[in-house]
């Protein structure tokens, strides 16, 4: 009979986790675990959707004659993404990078006002994130080392709903040619029993 093999403590629940911010060139923190400090500026409250981790990928098929499956596929197209709502929209850092401005430039004047303008003509953005995803004593770490918002939700603001911004983070290569790198803080894999 075959024995199915099941480790619990092998699965991840995205029970918590955060995300971070800083310029391009920012060093990754140590662990998923390791409070990440200056340079890092916090995102806040993430919403209860918590992070999706997207890919998007295209290839191309290369069937040869006289078969009718292929025999080669070549990736053609590999994107990752990230997704979350940030719901601390009047944390600096947070309206920093919703609206491509620099939290230099999100200080308050001497009466405490705040005042912005959007463009329409927006420039690049590129920032360092590390985002991290906590189980337990089960940690996993995303780190962009070149990443930009490549898209925006509406924000809405209503009596029964919390206000967000809904963000899409794309990374983009390093000079390594890497785009996300994994830190992650997870048990051994138990060795297969039936080998």
């Amino acid at each position: 009979m075959v024995q199915i093999t099941r480790a619990a403590d092998l699965t991840v629940v995205g029970a918590n986790g955060g995300g971070w911010v800083a310029a391009v060139g920012a060093t990754a923190p140590d662990s998923p675990l390791t409070q990440p400090t200056a340079p890092w500026e916090p995102l806040g409250a993430i919403s209860d959707d918590g992070l999706v981790y997207g890919f998007d990928e295209d290839s191309q098929e290369f069937t040869p004659w006289g078969l009718t499956s292929p025999f080669r596929t070549q990736i053609t197209k590999s994107v990752r993404t990230f997704k979350v709502t940030l719901w601390e929209t009047a944390r600096v850092a947070v309206q920093s990078v919703m609206y491509r401005i620099p939290a230099a430039n999100l200080a308050p004047d001497t009466d405490g006002l705040t005042s912005f303008a959007e463009t329409a003509s927006p420039t690049p953005d590129r920032r360092a994130w590390w985002f991290v995803v906590i189980d337990g004593s089960n940690a996993r770490g995303f780190y962009v080392p070149s990443g930009e918002i490549s898209d925006r939700s509406d924000v809405t603001f209503k009596q029964d709903e919390m206000s967000g911004y809904e963000i899409t983070v794309t990374a983009y290569p390093d000079e390594a040619g890497n785009t996300v790198y994994h830190s992650d803080i997870v048990p051994a894999t138990p060795a297969n029993t039936g080998s």
